[in-house]
């Protein structure tokens, strides 16, 4: 069996954790280096690999100098938010296939620029966005295909995740997000909730985004969870915030179908992504992990409904986990983490075209920087643009 020789830049918590994991327990991946902005992080990954399976890695601070090394073929990027786009293009004009690890665009112009390089190079990207392989998104999605919720007309999603203690620590974990939600305010981490709603909708294949809106709240719930967890923190006790705690972005579509997404990260609350499809023959909510069908009789007794989803699996589980559910579920969060890493691997073997594509990359991404904008406008909508130039007339799922 060939395996592709990459290399992996970003040893943070997510990085090292994916490298071993997954990365070395993949049968057709060959880490042949490893790179982190701090010297202390690359020995780590140097080690991971060398208590694996006992070779000695190359290891640098210079993602650049990874990604033109003649023992790298494709790279993965695990790094901070900020460095995804420029490392990504960086890797299709070197032709190294790259898959990149989730977060949001800075601005629409390098969103842009993903996809001019792409065009130009052909080289394979895909966004590692772990989400669209979870089993419900996934078993929601056959529903969908199946026509068991009939025409979809809305969806809702969300990041909704208690991140107080990571955010406030960013300096001691050497975190990127302190200084996003000091500085930003936006939908910072849209594509977990964008990405399998994406895939309902087939957005980019006959269907797209066309227009944003987004509001904010306030800031409150770090300023207080500093002062009561922190009180010797002089730098942060007083320092403003511009990310609000709660933003809600809606979302309109070509196929006339509107998407409400929620980010929660920053006040206390139990984790969620709100995945929610609306149709007009049923929908299902993961809230309560809900299937409702126009016709079942039980409209009355809807909450003892709840959690009626794991009754569906047996019958409507996508093949992609049935197959899974077979092998083995191998990896981080539920199984998710090793899915998407394995189906970029397997469309590179298999010359295949990525299964999020950067088309996708750019439409999810830049949700970030629409939203960041329609905030500054007191929530006015912004035009989505369309990075497929017309193409998603024509594109089939």
């Amino acid at each position: 069996m060939k395996k592709i020789k990459f290399g992996v830049i970003g040893l943070g918590q997510r990085g090292k954790g994916l490298l071993k994991v997954i990365l070395m327990n993949m049968p057709t991946v060959e880490v042949t280096a490893v790179c982190d902005l701090y010297e202390d992080r690359v020995r780590e990954g140097i080690d991971i690999v060398k208590e694996a399976d006992g070779r000695t890695v190359y290891g640098t601070t210079d993602a650049e100098e990874l990604i033109h090394r003649a023992d790298v073929e494709a790279v993965f990027i695990y790094s901070a938010w900020e460095s995804h786009v420029p490392l990504a293009i960086e890797c299709m004009k070197a032709s190294k296939p790259v898959g990149v690890e989730v977060g949001g665009a800075y601005s629409v112009e390098q969103c842009w620029e993903l996809v001019y390089a792409y065009e130009q190079t052909k080289t394979p990207a895909m966004l590692l966005e772990n989400c669209c392989y979870d089993r419900r998104e996934l078993m929601v999605l056959n529903m969908v295909r199946q026509g068991l919720f009939g025409e979809i007309v809305h969806c809702e999603g969300g990041y909704c995740h208690d991140l107080r203690d990571e955010i406030s620590e960013g300096e001691q974990r050497r975190h990127y997000r302190l200084r996003n939600y000091l500085a930003r305010n936006c939908e910072n981490y849209p594509t977990h909730e964008l990405g399998p709603i994406a895939k309902v909708l087939n957005i980019n294949r006959g269907n797209r985004f066309v227009k944003l809106a987004s509001f904010a709240s306030k800031s409150a719930g770090l300023n207080e969870y500093i002062n009561a967890n922190m009180p010797d923190n002089q730098k942060l006790k007083n320092a403003h915030f511009a990310q609000g705690d709660v933003v809600t972005t809606v979302i309109t579509c070509a196929g006339g179908q509107t998407i409400r997404l929620t980010l929660d990260t920053t006040l206390p609350r139990y984790y969620s992504r709100q995945f929610t499809v609306r149709g007009t023959k049923g929908m299902y909510e993961e809230v309560t992990d809900s299937v409702y069908l126009d016709g079942d009789g039980k409209h009355s007794k809807w909450k003892e409904e709840w959690g009626n989803g794991k009754a569906y699996a047996e019958k409507y589980d996508h093949e992609i986990w049935k197959k899974y559910l077979s092998n083995g579920v191998q990896g981080g969060h539920g199984g998710i983490d090793w899915l998407v890493m394995n189906d970029f691997v397997d469309s590179l073997t298999e010359n295949r075209p990525c299964p999020i594509d950067v088309y996708d990359m750019a439409s999810w991404m830049c949700v970030s920087a629409l939203s960041e904008k329609s905030i500054a406008l007191g929530g006015a909508p912004v035009d989505f643009p369309d990075f497929t130039n017309g193409a998603w007339l024509l594109n089939k799922i």
